[in-house]
């Protein structure tokens, strides 16, 4: 392996972590700052509010995305491998 095919493979490894967390990280977020939004708005500063609505919409991504997370993981993986053994 020379330093230019490691290089392109960390860079895909980057960009495969960025595609997994990208949609748990941005759905959380937004609900995070339309709660605190709500709490500024209604006077309600509860601490475990945000936590639950953020953790439900983390599992719901994981539920409805994680085959396919799962299927990028594997696909990189499979090319380090085929990689390694080549």
């Amino acid at each position: 392996m020379d330093t230019v095919l490691i290089t392109e493979l960390l860079r895909e490894g980057v960009w495969v972590v960025i595609k997994l967390c990208a949609p748990m990280l941005l759905l959380s977020m937004s609900v995070g700052v339309l709660l605190a939004i709500f709490q500024a708005v209604t006077q309600i500063h509860e601490q475990t509010l945000s936590f639950i609505f953020k953790l439900t919409v983390v599992v719901l991504v994981l539920l409805i995305g994680g085959g396919w997370m799962m299927e990028t993981l594997l696909d990189y993986a499979r090319r380090i491998f085929d990689l390694m053994v080549s």
